[in-house]
């Protein structure tokens, strides 16, 4: 009698025995060119590269941190390191010298895979704060043949090792693989540390697995489709959305040739679904926009013209309404003439489903997405239920909502106004945190519940409206309580606005906001009209640059309440910068950090001053420090 699968490696044997060479089963662009590789190429590096971990004397319930790119490499590690029983630990590729010195540290990693020269340096700088790692594994032999430090050693010489233990051993592997079991632990996936630390959280592999399953019954997966691996697997996302799918239902992995060529290939391969987190989606917001305001005149006025039929439709169908013969008519003519080709540019063509996740996505670009025929759906959830909680139903999307609980997901909001998810997804606790695992998760006579730390509340359709963090919700003197994450929401629509942070407070009498520009948008919109500058910080501060997102303050605050009203901003001199611990490494606002290091422009704000003269020090990424100075101006509306 055969068994069901219970982890991801039994899974990938079953989806092996069944394609075998007469599949895709990866592809990776290299030189121009994607090289596809079969079920059974990727069983062959796959095995190799786990005997020879066990040649290196690998142990099941090891942990191995992971750093770099999405590739093929990549993949076969993560499921070699799986099928033996060991831990995968992810870090962000750009994850400076001490953060990656604390996670390996604190997941007691073993090994290190990392992808090339620039990690090997980051790792032989923090060896001394890392002693337990034993080997680093890297696959990217460039500019590494002259390092002499057997601490080092290659992919390539790890697979060697693994082909000469299969030549005594040939059934170790599948051996290895059937002692999987759905409880042992399969990640070890560092939050993002807004208030402090990263912590570990702890993922089985039921959990993966599960959450894989229950997803797909909301939008099914099919061995058909192509999957654009992006996100990187320091995040849950890619794990539940990419890894898991492709091993359970056969599904095409897709690696972009960079980070650089994400949209190119994006748009080569035009994946059935994807998701991107809601910077992406804001930044191809702006990327439209811009390209048809320099796009020809006939184009511009097409995009003009049926822009607003876009969302006529998009309202019709989010509101369950039934669009009128004349708006299905229109529709159909502008999506011939100006949607279309949009979805085309984007490599949006084959999408049955795309998805946001992480920070809020605003309802105007929502209702963008849709507008352009784009079946945009909001997902929230968080790496301690393993991805997504909730998510939106086919012709049941309501922009305010992130949707309603997946299946088999249980979701109630506490006494507090805390939105609080049980079910099978849930993690296991928090990595030798016995603190925070207390705090994190409840048990009571109804199940075991992830307590989130977000406010919301589940309306009478049964869709989740997400708030806020419950600490991040603001009450001002006023009384008046709003959502600072909502309003920054609606500020980033705007192209001209890369980041923003709104302030407020029981002290203070009004709302005011942080803004930064982005540079890329506003550079261009100032060349083109001979408005001369030198740097960021110069930009920043030249009228017309003022007057230009003034506008788009003023016009987001005619759709808030008064309460969550922007009275005064001012355009930051500098980016929030994850190197200066502004933002976590998936771009989330470290309040707490940023009002102590702004203090001043914030009081500055609220005591009626017009400027403020800043000397901030900033950290570049070779590790220099300087020192920018500059009169900030506030503007009030």
């Amino acid at each position: 009698m055969t068994l069901s699968p219970q982890t991801l490696p039994q899974h990938f044997l079953a989806r092996v025995a069944q394609y075998g060479d007469g599949k895709v089963a990866l592809r990776q662009k290299e030189y121009g060119i994607w090289r596809e590789f079969t079920w059974q190429e990727s069983y062959t590096q796959v095995r190799d590269f786990a005997l020879g971990l066990l040649a290196l004397g690998f142990q099941r319930g090891d942990h191995v941190a992971t750093i770099g790119d999405n590739d093929r490499q990549y993949l076969w590690g993560y499921l070699g390191i799986l099928s033996l029983g060991g831990v995968q630990v992810g870090l962000f590729t750009d994850a400076n010298a001490s953060e990656a010195a604390y996670i390996i540290d604190h997941s007691d990693s073993r090994f290190v895979l990392a992808q090339d020269q620039e990690q090997c340096d980051k790792l032989l700088e923090i060896r001394a704060r890392i002693p337990q790692v034993e080997r680093v594994i890297y696959w990217d032999e460039r500019g590494l043949w002259n390092y002499d430090d057997p601490w080092l050693i290659s992919y390539a010489e790890v697979q060697a090792l693994g082909r000469g233990l299969l030549a005594k051993e040939s059934q170790r592997f599948e051996v290895e693989i059937a002692a999987g079991r759905g409880e042992e632990m399969a990640l070890l996936c560092y939050t993002s540390g807004t208030t402090g630390l990263p912590k570990g959280a702890i993922i089985s592999q039921s959990n993966l697995a599960q959450s894989a399953q229950i997803f797909a019954q909301v939008d099914p997966r099919f061995d058909t489709d192509n999957h654009i691996s992006l996100l990187p697997l320091g995040w849950i996302a890619e794990h539940v959305l990419g890894v898991a799918p492709h091993v359970i239902y056969g599904l095409v992995i897709n690696f972009p040739e960079a980070p650089e060529t994400v949209r190119e290939n994006v748009r080569e391969i035009a994946p059935q679904s994807i998701l991107y987190n809601s910077r992406l989606w804001d930044a191809l917001v702006g990327s439209v926009q811009v390209r048809m305001n320099e796009a020809n005149w006939l184009n511009r006025q097409l995009y003009r013209w049926f822009l607003p039929v876009g969302y006529g439709m998009a309202d019709c169908k989010l509101e369950g309404q039934t669009p009128g013969p004349g708006l299905r008519v229109a529709y159909r003519l502008g999506d011939l003439l100006v949607f279309q080709p949009l979805r085309d540019k984007l490599g949006f063509t084959r999408l049955r489903a795309a998805y946001t996740s992480g920070a809020a996505l605003s309802p105007d670009a929502v209702r963008f997405f849709h507008g352009l025929g784009v079946n945009l759906k909001q997902i929230y959830g968080s790496t301690e239920v393993t991805g997504g909680a909730t998510v939106h139903r086919q012709g049941d999307i309501k922009f305010a909502s992130v949707g309603k609980p997946a299946p088999g997901i249980p979701i109630r909001i506490s006494a507090e106004g805390e939105i609080q998810i049980g079910g099978p997804t849930v993690f296991h606790g928090y990595y030798k945190n016995p603190e925070a695992t207390a705090s994190a998760l409840l048990e009571d006579e109804s199940g075991h519940w992830f307590c989130t730390g977000d406010a919301g509340y589940i309306d009478d359709d049964g869709h989740l409206i997400y708030l806020d963090r419950v600490k991040d919700m603001l009450t001002l003197a006023n009384g008046e309580r709003f959502s600072p994450q909502f309003i920054e929401g609606r500020l980033k629509f705007s192209p001209y606005i890369r980041d923003v942070m709104a302030v407020g407070g029981e002290e203070r009498a009004f709302v005011t906001a942080l803004v930064i520009i982005d540079f890329d948008n506003v550079s261009n919109w100032a060349e083109r009209r001979a408005i001369a500058y030198t740097t960021f910080t110069d930009l920043s501060q030249r009228e017309p640059v003022i007057e230009l997102v003034r506008e788009a303050v003023e016009g987001v605050n005619g759709s808030l309440p008064p309460a969550g009203r922007v009275r005064r901003f001012v355009l930051m001199h500098k980016e929030f910068d994850a190197d200066e611990a502004e933002m976590t490494r998936s771009r989330k606002l470290r309040r707490g950090f940023l009002y102590e290091r702004y203090g001043e422009i914030i009081e500055a704000m609220y005591d009626g001053r017009e400027k403020i003269h800043v000397a901030a020090q900033v950290r570049y990424q070779d590790g220099r420090e300087g020192v920018i100075e500059t009169d900030v101006k506030v503007v009030s509306l």
